[in-house]
Formats: C-alpha cells, sequence, structure tokens
C-alpha cells in the first residue's frame, strides 16, 4: 500500500492543478487578456528554471552558471521540430489535438537534447568544485551561444521567427508542477540524501562510500533537462528563439531566484520566482530605475538575510503540517495494531 500511497501523493497535484489550469487558460481566452497570459507563462517558465537549477546548485552544494546555455538547447530543439512538422497533420485526430501532440514531442526532444548536453558538459566538469565548475559551465553556456550564431541553419543571430503558437497556461503549469514533485520526491529518495551528503562534505561523503561525481552528473543532467524544458516553453510562447534570450545575465537572473529564495528550498524557489518575475513587472513603469530599485532590493535581502527567505527549509517543515503527518502516522499505526 505504501508505494501506491506515494504515486497517489506524487498524482495529487496533478489531480488538482490540471482542472484550475484548464479553468484560467478558459478565462483568459474569454477575456483576451494576452499580456496577462504572457506574464503568468513566464512566471511558470522561471519556476520551472529555478527548481530545477536548486537540483544542483541547493541540492548538492554546486555552482553552474550554464542554465542559459541547456535553455537555448531545448529552446532551439523543440523550434527546429514545430518548425518542420508545421504542414503535417493527423488525419485520424482533429487539427488542434494533433498539434498538440507534434508539440508534446517536440518538448519531449528538447528536454533529451537538453539531457545530452548535460552529460557532455557534466562529465568531464564535476570532477571539479567551487569556482572552477562555475568557469566551466559559463564557458558552456557562451559556447552554445556562440555556435548558434554561426549557424546558417539555426537563423545566426535573428534567430528563429514564426513559430506556431503552442505555449499555453495548461502546459505551462503542468509542467512547473513536474518540476516541483520532480524535485520534492528527489529529495526525499536515496539518492537526495547523497546529494545533500555531497553537499554537506563532498569528502566525508566520498570516504564513505558514496559515487560523487556520479550523483552530480545525475542531478546535472535532470536539471539540464527542466533548462531545457523551460527554453521550449518560453520561445513558442513568445513565437522565436533568438541567442540574446540565452545570454549570461539570464543564468544570473536563475541564480538569484534560487539564492534569494534560499539554496535547497523548493518553496523558497519557487516564491522567489514568482515574487522576482512580477516585481520587475511592476516596476516596468519606472524603466530608467527599474534595474536600480531591483538591484537596491537584493543588496537590502542579502544584507538582513544572506540564507534567503527560506534558507533550507520548505513549505511542508511548518509545524502545521508536521502535526498533520504525525497524526496520520498515529492513526495508521494504531489500525495496524488493532488488527488481528
Amino acid at each position: 500500500m505504501a508505494p501506491l500511497r506515494q504515486l497517489l501523493r506524487s498524482f495529487l497535484p496533478f489531480l488538482v492543478g490540471v482542472p484550475v489550469l484548464l479553468s484560467a487558460q478558459w478565462a483568459m481566452e474569454y477575456s483576451g487578456s494576452q499580456a496577462y497570459t504572457l506574464l503568468l507563462v513566464t512566471v511558470g517558465v522561471n519556476v520551472i528554471l529555478a527548481v530545477s537549477l536548486n537540483v544542483v546548485n541547493g541540492a548538492t552544494g554546486q555552482f553552474s552558471l550554464g542554465h542559459a546555455g541547456f535553455m537555448a538547447v531545448g529552446a532551439y530543439t523543440a523550434a527546429k521540430i514545430t518548425l518542420g512538422l508545421a504542414g503535417f497533420k493527423l488525419s485520424f485526430l482533429p487539427a488542434a489535438v494533433s498539434d498538440q501532440l507534434f508539440f508534446a514531442l517536440a518538448l519531449a526532444a528538447a528536454m533529451a537534447a537538453a539531457g545530452l548536453a548535460g552529460v557532455l558538459v557534466g562529465l568531464p566538469s564535476l570532477r571539479l568544485r567551487g569556482d572552477y565548475l562555475a568557469i566551466v559551465t559559463l564557458g558552456f553556456g557562451e559556447i552554445i551561444r556562440s555556435v548558434i550564431e554561426n549557424m546558417k541553419s539555426l537563423g545566426q543571430a535573428t534567430g528563429l521567427s514564426g513559430l506556431p503558437l503552442r505555449t499555453n497556461l495548461v502546459w505551462v503549469g503542468v509542467s512547473a508542477l513536474a518540476t516541483v514533485v520532480m524535485a520534492r520526491r528527489l529529495s526525499v529518495s536515496t539518492q537526495g540524501r547523497a546529494l545533500f551528503a555531497i553537499r554537506e562534505d563532498e569528502v566525508a561523503a566520498e570516504a564513505m562510500g558514496v559515487d560523487t561525481t556520479g550523483y552530480k552528473v545525475r542531478a546535472f543532467v535532470i536539471s539540464a533537462a527542466y533548462a531545457g524544458l523551460g527554453g521550449a516553453l518560453i520561445a513558442h510562447a513568445i513565437l522565436l528563439a533568438t541567442p540574446r534570450m540565452f545570454t549570461f545575465v539570464r543564468s544570473i537572473e536563475v541564480v538569484v531566484m534560487i539564492v534569494l529564495g534560499g539554496l535547497g528550498s523548493i518553496t523558497g524557489s519557487v516564491v522567489s520566482a514568482v515574487v522576482l518575475t512580477l516585481g520587475l513587472e511592476a516596476l516596468r513603469e519606472f524603466q530608467a530605475y527599474r534595474m536600480v530599485v531591483y538591484a537596491a532590493l537584493l543588496i537590502v535581502l542579502m544584507l538582513l538575510r544572506p540564507q534567503g527567505i527560506f534558507g533550507t527549509h520548505e513549505l511542508w517543515d511548518l509545524p502545521f503540517f508536521k502535526r498533520r503527518g504525525a497524526r496520520k502516522d498515529a492513526g495508521g499505526a494504531a489500525r495496524a495494531g488493532g488488527a488481528p
């Protein structure tokens, strides 16, 4: 029964979230609020990016600056597939369903390509630590961007335009939920405990028999795959994929999100991604001072609370959830004890 209960817990967010997302999508289409829809899509994509990067920077204690590179791999892979399949339809399905199936294929390919890029970068570089790893991942991101800018098949500096509009609130919401569930399930798994051990003391973890390089590569690949998913979603929301979307600054933005939320905290990554995205949008009217105010807020927060908003804590670590879980466990134990 325990595996079944864990499976139900994993699917519960989708059972609750999908109807809500469908209602929100219908409401946005009915009201014609394209600007608000794009804002919510951006929030969801930033949640995906922040939570996925937290798997590496938070759970393992490494420092990666190459998330924008993996985003670019995913975005361009999905863009080439959707553009290549633009004239094809599955005759036995409605056109809208056929398009969504092709888009699902493009998203899966984007995650696979970004994950493969994570393997290629992670295997040689994750034997390094700290600043050295940051430099390697930063160099990878710049290499990807330079390659794209010089490939005619990828549109060079102008990128790929005219992408079909496939991203909507449902796709982004389900993807964000999947990313959070993945990170949560990973954190309570045996592999998650190994990653936390590496974060606390890599030398001690290796002495206890933990394959530190292997676990770090796996975490890096998972993080890269979900970054590719985020890149594919945002490209098909703005109907464009250009190298300017995936610069070093984009990687820094995601790093800022997880640092402010708290390294190692899934809840912190989600809250920080939402707050920072909406905050930047609210400051759009003060365009001349927008980044000044943004930077000043970051400095103040780092001075007053350098561990981030949540530190290493999660929403489900609050006393209310712990007491509720303890009551459930006590009830289950009582029923088991009273059984013949």
